[in-house]
């Protein structure tokens, strides 16, 4: 008795893949604009200045967000990495290199926001402290994996390449999270994520969370979007590769 493969066993097939994203997509996207008209209400109209920051604290809306997709884009393409590398997965690769340019967007507009952010709280655009430093290594690193796609022609070559750099940069995500733990810092410590409860105040923490909310299902809808035209750039190269074989191989019974 043949066993069926399991759900990302069916995934590996890219016409299942076309399939199944391509239900899912109009839902999703849906629900990105729902969540995103309701966050940016909740931001304009409903969410205070901050007593020290003012209505600074409103660019936190879009600056958080994006570092936290900046880190899970890498982390995505980590475990697609590996993925491509150990299990072989057909769709691991398009997954990963998908999600480069989503997550490099994300760590440019985090870092632009944050330089903004930066400006009127510590009187300066940009320092060469852990978080920040850190945060324009990952920047890099996207690049780094971006070139390294362009640069290789055999996409099975270039993603072993991108996939052994992507796990050794991922080295990095730890040094982003921790890094105003471990050191001394102008950026402020984890304000949301803590054991205890959070530092902010339920009237900015919850549009923060729906702004979150938006982005993560903005990132999702862009990733998928990505790969379904990465598997159907792969089909056009594989048809015209065909073709030319055909015709070469018509020129030479003619000959």
């Amino acid at each position: 008795m043949v066993e069926k493969p399991g759900f990302f066993g069916r995934l590996a097939n890219p016409s299942i893949f076309l399939k199944l994203s391509g239900a899912v997509l109009p839902w999703l996207t849906g629900l990105t604009v729902v969540l995103m008209l309701v966050g940016l209400y909740l931001v304009f109209f409903v969410a205070p200045p901050d007593y020290q920051q003012g209505e600074t604290v409103k660019i936190m809306y879009i600056h958080v967000p994006s570092a936290w997709l900046a880190m899970m884009g890498y982390a995505i393409v980590t475990v697609a990495s590996i993925g491509s590398l150990i299990w072989r997965h057909p769709m691991a690769d398009v997954a990963a290199k998908s999600a480069l340019p989503i997550g490099a967007c994300f760590t440019l507009l985090a870092l632009i926001t944050g330089s903004l952010w930066g400006k009127p709280m510590w009187g300066t655009y940009w320092v060469w402290d852990a978080r920040l430093t850190s945060v324009l290594i990952l920047f890099f690193l996207y690049l780094g994996l971006m070139a390294l796609w362009q640069a290789v022609e055999e996409p099975s070559r270039a993603g072993r390449a991108a996939a052994i750099l992507a796990i050794v940069g991922s080295v990095n995500l730890p040094i982003i999270k921790f890094s105003v733990d471990w050191w001394n810092t102008l950026h402020q410590p984890a304000s949301i994520t803590r054991l205890d409860a959070p530092a902010i105040h339920s009237s900015i923490l919850i549009p923060l969370l729906v702004m979150a909310a938006a982005f993560t299902a903005l990132f999702f809808v862009l990733h998928l979007t990505a790969m379904r035209a990465e598997v159907w750039r792969r089909r056009v190269q594989a048809l015209r590769l065909t073709q030319v074989d055909a015709a070469r191989a018509g020129e030479g019974a003619r000959a």
